[in-house]
């Protein structure tokens, strides 16, 4: 190569390096005008995740031939940094670079991180290179903070109960005593009344019961004159009413027989009471009382399906042990069932658990029942423990676990706390052992989630809503599901559930929170109204309720729920502050006046 040659060469080389060394920090300048947005802006956290559609715009001329520019996109708070993805500019790609601006929509995700709720940026990192060359930009930050407001659920520990099964208001039941008679006869027979049945009767009459109604339903037996006098079952009825209301007057009852109501039945050529006492009958076969039944569900009249059975080769035994049992008064006595006071009841109660008088001075549901008249929570556990001592039922240790959840949801002992949510914990177990509940399980979901375990939480919960269960139970079902739809980000399925789940504060405050996050501020407003009504005390209600009138541009909402939820907890002076919800208020005088 001649010396003109090497020297061309050589120009063309250093060219080459100069525009190449010009190029890169040519783009890396022009990086300083991109523009860089989000949706939304700023970030939020929904269901443990922030997720966000991003907009990167680069200025026109800024990408060059055969160039690329990446984007490295984080998120940037405190001293942490969490790398959420990137974004790729190459030249080939958008080849009227000269004239437009280059641009890339994409969208990103990452993990919420306890931690986060400070104040942060996304951050960019540009990256220019051409070839093996490559030069860096400065940290752009872009869309300021993120909202948490999804992170304000609470919990709810709604415990469940064991239905004690006592009913304390006035009942009615059956008292039953049978009357028999002659055969062809409606005469009551002195060896009747003074039976134990007649005796029996007459010291409930003597007694002076209260009681509703007397009903009296006579019968006969299908043979003979029991059959062919129609009137006999009737004749019996009135027997036993007229004799009954002759021991109403000999024992002085006078307005009292006034309020009885008397009812006469009679059953009449019919089977069915044939056919209840034949099959409890021992002395036929099966043979036989197939016989029996073969004639009487045939075709014949009454008269001639009698006639049949009469000439049965065993009729002798029905006629001695079955037809006397027919030919009958049946008297069915409804009375007021006698109850302990309550009163009565719940002295008894806490004198058994406090080991003063007897397990069996009370039965199982007056026991159960007792503890629902203190509204001391100790004295309940006492009661609930003799009841475990007297029957070792299911709702016995159900209900003593409720408590100790209860206890240990007011307790200010964490160690104190996880004692009693461990001892709920036994008892809820041994509670399904003996019988599987929808409140047990409930309540194991409740007494899971104090320990923050969360998925056994979810595994409880699942089977209790997949048992029946009272009211209650099914209030407390739905709250937990509500909570966890909020947690996971499906806020219609929240509403759904906590709109079923009852009027407790710490669901409509839950309710309220998820119809903000569902953007119905109105709504949230009248929900979270609600639960403050139902418990003033707690200032969160009214944070959130401010935060929906930001969301709603009600300033004077606002700044009136603001006020509020500061005076009842002046910690959340400094967190509306820091809070992005209220950021286009923050120079706002009745906003300033509001956190005062």
């Amino acid at each position: 190569m001649n010396q003109n040659n090497k020297a061309l060469s050589a120009l063309i080389l250093f060219g080459v390096l100069t525009f190449s060394g010009c190029t890169l920090p040519q783009m890396i300048k022009k990086a300083k005008d991109q523009k860089l947005t989000t949706v939304p802006d700023p970030l939020e956290v929904h269901g443990n995740k922030v997720n966000f559609d991003m907009t990167a715009l680069l200025p026109v001329k800024m990408l060059k031939k055969k160039t690329t520019y990446t984007g490295a996109v984080g998120y940037k708070y405190g001293d942490q940094k969490v790398d959420v993805g990137s974004i790729e500019f190459k030249a080939e790609n958008y080849p009227n670079a000269k004239k437009e601006q280059p641009k890339i929509d994409k969208s990103f995700s990452f993990d919420y991180k306890d931690g986060m709720e400070q104040r942060g940026n996304l951050i960019l990192v540009g990256t220019a290179a051409k070839g093996s060359k490559s030069k860096v930009t400065p940290e752009y930050p872009f869309t300021r903070g993120l909202i948490t407001t999804s992170r304000l659920v609470k919990d709810i520990y709604l415990v469940s109960y064991g239905d004690h099964g006592y009913n304390n208001q006035p009942e009615f039941v059956p008292v039953n005593v049978n009357f028999y008679f002659s055969q062809g006869n409606a005469d009551l027979r002195a060896s009747e009344t003074s039976s134990k049945r007649g005796k029996f009767l007459d010291a409930f009459i003597a007694h002076k019961n209260v009681t509703k109604t007397v009903t009296i339903t006579g019968s006969h037996s299908p043979e003979g004159t029991e059959t062919k006098n129609t009137k006999l079952a009737g004749h019996r009825s009135a027997s036993i009413e007229k004799f009954y209301k002759g021991q109403m007057k000999r024992f002085d009852y006078k307005a009292k027989s006034d309020s009885i109501e008397f009812v006469q039945k009679a059953i009449v050529l019919d089977w069915t009471m044939l056919k209840d006492s034949l099959a409890t009958y021992k002395d036929l076969t099966q043979e036989q009382k197939d016989q029996v039944l073969g004639i009487v569900d045939g075709g014949d009249s009454f008269y001639d399906k009698a006639a049949k059975i009469s000439k049965l080769p065993f009729y002798g035994k029905l006629f001695t042990h079955v037809y006397p049992k027919l030919r009958a008064a049946q008297t069915e006595i409804l009375t007021l069932k006698e109850k302990k006071p309550d009163a009565e009841i719940a002295v008894l109660g806490k004198k058994i658990a406090e080991g003063k008088d007897s397990l069996g001075a009370l039965n199982e549901q007056e026991l159960l029942y007792s503890a629902s008249l203190t509204p001391d929570l100790k004295e309940k556990q006492a009661i609930y423990e003799a009841a475990v001592k007297k029957s070792d039922s299911w709702q016995a240790h159900n209900n003593v676990a409720a408590i100790q959840l209860d206890m240990a949801r007011k307790a200010t002992d964490k160690a104190q706390m996880a004692t009693m949510v461990d001892a709920a914990i036994s008892h809820l177990q041994m509670a399904n052992n003996k019988k599987e509940t929808a409140e047990a399980y409930s309540n194991l979901a409740v007494a899971y989630t104090m320990k923050g375990l969360a998925k056994e939480a979810s595994e409880a919960l699942t089977k209790a809503a997949g048992l029946n269960g009272g009211q209650d139970v099914a209030r407390s079902i739905k709250a937990q599901q509500g909570i966890a739809s909020i947690r996971s980000g499906n806020y219609a399925e929240a509403i759904n559930s906590l709109s079923a789940a009852g009027q407790d504060a710490t669901v409509l405050y839950n309710k309220g929170l998820a119809q903000v996050l569902s953007k119905q501020y109105d709504a949230a407003l009248a929900t979270l109204n609600e639960s403050a009504t139902a418990d003033a005390t707690q200032g969160w209600t009214y944070y959130v309720a401010a935060i929906a009138a930001a969301r709603a541009k009600n300033e004077s909402a606002l700044t009136t729920n603001l006020q509020k939820a500061t005076q009842a907890d002046a910690s959340l002076k400094a967190k509306a502050l820091t809070d992005l919800e209220f950021d286009s208020y923050l120079n706002s005088e009745a906003f300033k006046n509001s956190i005062k």
